[in-house]
Order: structure tokens, then sequence, then C-alpha cells
């Protein structure tokens, strides 16, 4: 029989889809979520890779037969706070499965080389990757290689 589906958590974090990955990027308010999922947009458009926002600033998040599954609440599904702006429309993926959680941390927490590591989020085990916050220029190429899109194919 399979198994129920879990009631989902609200947690603050930014939830996007890159290619065939879910990525969700979690740190402090101000820490440059946004930023960084706008970002990973651009450069992947701009290689003519599918990148698409799940869910901005919040999401749902819930596991559904051992995976994480994040959805954005209703009242903000398809807005992504652009700062100084405010929301602003941006196309969505209703839901997605992640694969990956980036979370931002200070400078001086991030390691050179990274161990593998995990977090638990819903009660789902997921691959971490820690980067800088507030830093796209240097959280762009570890994202990147991690999921290896261009230019680490």
């Amino acid at each position: 029989m399979p198994q129920p589906a879990a009631k989902p958590q609200n947690i603050h974090a930014t939830a996007i889809l890159v290619g065939r990955y879910g990525v969700l990027i979690t740190g402090p308010s101000g820490s440059g979520k946004t930023t960084l999922a706008l970002a990973l947009i651009d450069h992947c458009h701009a290689r003519g890779l599918f990148c698409r926002l799940i869910g901005d600033d919040q999401v749902f998040a819930a596991g559904h037969h051992g995976r994480l599954v994040c959805s954005a609440p209703a009242t903000i599904a398809g807005l992504a706070e652009v700062p100084g702006i405010g929301p602003r429309p941006l196309g969505f993926e209703p839901a997605g499965v992640i694969d990956l959680a980036a979370r931002l941390v200070p400078g001086h927490e991030v390691a050179r080389f990274q161990e593998e590591s995990t977090d638990t989020i819903a009660g789902c085990l997921v691959p971490r990757i820690d980067v800088v916050q507030r830093n796209v220029a240097g959280a762009l190429p570890a994202l990147a290689a991690r999921l290896s899109i261009a230019p680490f194919l």
C-alpha cells in the first residue's frame, strides 16, 4: 500500500527546477536566496537550459515516498521578490522534487573543499552544499558544478 503524503511544512526558502534537478535554497532573510535563484535562472536560460521558479521566500515542503517535494503557497505562486522593488511575476512550476539543498551561510562557515553532507527536511534526507551568502559570483559556479550544468558538463 502506498505511503500517504505527509502534511506540508511551510519553510523559509526558495525552490527552483534546474534541468531535471530541484534545488532548495535556504538561508536567513537577506542572505540572497532570491538573487541566487534569479541568477541561476538567467544562467540556464542564456545556455538554453530549462530552469523555472517553484516558489520564492516561502515553500511548502512535504515528503512523498521518501522524496522531498516543494510547492509555493497559492498567495505567492509565480512571484519572485525583487530586492528593493517587491514581488514581480515570473514563470513557475507548481511543484518539484528537490535533489539538492543549497544553504547560504557566512563566508567563514564554508569549507574550501566540502565533504558530502545532507539535511533532513520534512522527514527527507537531501544532499546539501554550503555557499557563501550574498555572493552570487561564488555560489553560481559551485551550484553549476554540483548539478553538472554548463560549463561543467
